[in-house]
């Protein structure tokens, strides 16, 4: 089964701010990991990343790559106004997903520390990050 398609319809669902699509398609037990979650359930993943407005303007996929039922995906994003933590109104992540019977079953996200200053590198999350580091601005 080609996941890659179904990845990006993930991400075409917070650029149209259909939140419908992602509670359809994802799998009993889904998990959610990032620098600031650890493995949070469908609830806390609902209250805490999907956003109250349609923030995300656009997702431009630098690199997308299937592997059996896992899928990583590379992007920068373009947000609709700038925030404090994204003052450019932009940012790169990168993102591991696994499906279980075409649902998505888990994600990892992997991004850049927030800079404290513009030229600022690293990225915060240590599992991949020589991969990630491929795909990360300076």
């Amino acid at each position: 089964m080609d996941l890659t398609e179904l990845a990006k319809g993930y991400y075409r669902a917070y650029e149209t701010n259909d939140r419908a699509f992602v509670e359809n398609n994802l799998a009993p037990g889904f998990t959610f990991t990032s620098p600031f979650d650890d493995h949070i359930g469908r609830e806390d993943y609902f209250r805490r990343c999907w956003p109250a407005t349609n923030i995300h303007k656009a997702f431009h996929f630098v690199t997308v790559m299937q592997s059996g039922d896992r899928v990583f995906v590379a992007y920068d994003a373009e947000m609709r106004e700038p925030n404090a933590v994204h003052p450019a109104a932009r940012f790169r992540n990168a993102e591991l997903m696994s499906f279980e019977n075409g649902k998505l079953k888990s994600v990892e996200v992997f991004f850049r520390r927030p800079a404290a200053r513009p030229d600022a590198p690293g990225i915060r999350r240590g599992i991949g990050c020589g991969l990630i580091a491929l795909f990360a601005r300076p």
